[in-house]
């Protein structure tokens, strides 16, 4: 049969036990490996024979087997798993105390081995709890069926509130490893398709016009499609070696507001649409993070202008908002937004949208008066600008 184990004051746990398991606590994050490693101690500690350590899943209805010591191997073998109220541990879970059990014949039907019951003839199970929540149970088996000392059991009860605290810690540091890694992987998808993508695509509008143009035996405009072509892939080449090098697409050395001209200059070269770049700070520095994400969704606004809107006229406009900020309009007169019941990937404007908020900005997209898109961004404006009153892309 099985108790819950009475409670008495704590004592002063043995100096060498405490210490091995702060070395435990500071030796390693993984979940599993960091509870299997205060096996040990506490068995010794407990006079036990040997122990297992459970965890409950994610949804709160199974203890998964994440460590064994001293048990048969055909007894703790990975993915084992339990429901939650199971015998002892389910008990120990569901009434967040230790459980002192003299009777494990259940134990022995659930795996079908004589273990529980001869050479394992008493368990106690302790919860693992953390601010009144249980994480998990670990358990430790006698051979003699004798309880340990009432003492004993309360030391091992304020174990289990220390390795429900490591637990807890264990996964809130792999969660935050977890959301580094999809920041890390979004930022490197976003370099890619700032990159990469547009270069390529620059690539595929020129394609066809060079076919014609060899069709039609126009030696200077195919000569000049091939360099258009031949830069967009050294363009594209120095943006890979830059994202494998850097993790990120290099900037241009002279600046944000240089590689907007440049950007400018490329756009009206190879679209031949007309863009008015007007710059009211023409001394404008902004942190890098906040430089380069500025000027991949200066960039991404163009190519979709480029792409999409089949404009005859755009204005890029930096300078600053009626509230003080520093604002970026993309305008065109082109045929406006794109319908959203027609399906299509919106990757690109996603990307827009996760660069904005991680220079601390905000972006919208609209109709532009007149007719066409206007692409808005607004960020905390430079200490020292000079003002000039000029807007872009009026009607």
């Amino acid at each position: 049969m099985s108790h819950l184990a009475t409670p008495t004051a704590a004592p002063v746990p043995p100096a060498g036990f405490l210490a091995e398991i702060a070395a435990g606590l500071a030796g390693g994050s993984e979940p599993g490996a960091l509870l299997e490693r205060f096996l040990d101690p506490i068995i010794r500690l407990a006079g036990a024979q040997s122990g297992t350590v459970r965890v409950l899943s994610d949804a709160g209805d199974q203890l998964q087997l994440v460590g064994a010591r001293g048990l048969p191997a055909h007894l703790c073998g990975e993915g084992d798993v339990v429901d939650r109220h199971c015998g002892h541990c389910g008990a120990a879970v569901d009434n967040a105390g230790p459980v002192w059990a003299a009777d494990l014949r259940s134990c022995a039907e659930r795996t079908g081995n004589a273990y529980f019951g001869t050479q394992g003839q008493g368990l106690l199970a302790v919860p693992l709890r953390h601010r009144g929540r249980t994480l998990g149970v670990y358990t430790l088996h006698f051979a003699d069926g004798q309880a340990p000392p009432p003492e004993i059991q309360a030391v091992l009860g304020s174990v289990g509130e220390l390795l429900g605290l490591a637990l807890n810690n264990a996964r809130l540091e792999q969660e935050r490893l977890r959301s580094t890694l999809l920041r890390e992987r979004q930022a490197m998808a976003a370099d890619v398709h700032d990159s990469l993508a547009q270069s390529l695509a620059f690539v595929k509008m020129r394609l066809p016009l060079l076919q014609d143009a060899l069709r039609a035996h126009d030696d200077k405009r195919a000569l000049g499609y091939c360099d258009d072509v031949r830069g967009a892939i050294t363009q594209a080449h120095a943006s890979l070696r830059g994202i494998i090098t850097q993790l990120r697409t290099p900037m241009d050395p002279q600046g944000l507001v240089h590689a907007l001209g440049a950007s400018a200059d490329n756009f009206r070269r190879s679209t031949g649409t007309e863009l008015d770049f007007i710059n009211d700070f023409p001394g404008l520095s902004l942190p890098p993070e906040q430089e380069s994400q500025l000027f991949h969704i200066v960039q991404e606004a163009l190519t979709n202008v480029a792409r999409h809107a089949g404009a005859q006229h755009a204005w890029l406009y930096i300078g600053p908002a009626d509230d003080g900020r520093l604002q970026v309009l993309i305008d065109d007169d082109g045929s406006g937004l794109p319908d959203q019941a027609a399906g299509g990937s919106h990757y690109g404007m996603d990307i827009m949208l996760d660069r904005a908020s991680r220079a601390g900005g905000q972006l919208e997209v609209g109709a532009r008066q007149g007719g066409g898109t206007r692409v808005r961004l607004t960020l905390p404006l430079p200490a020292a600008a000079e003002r000039r009153p000029v807007q872009p892309g009026a009607a």
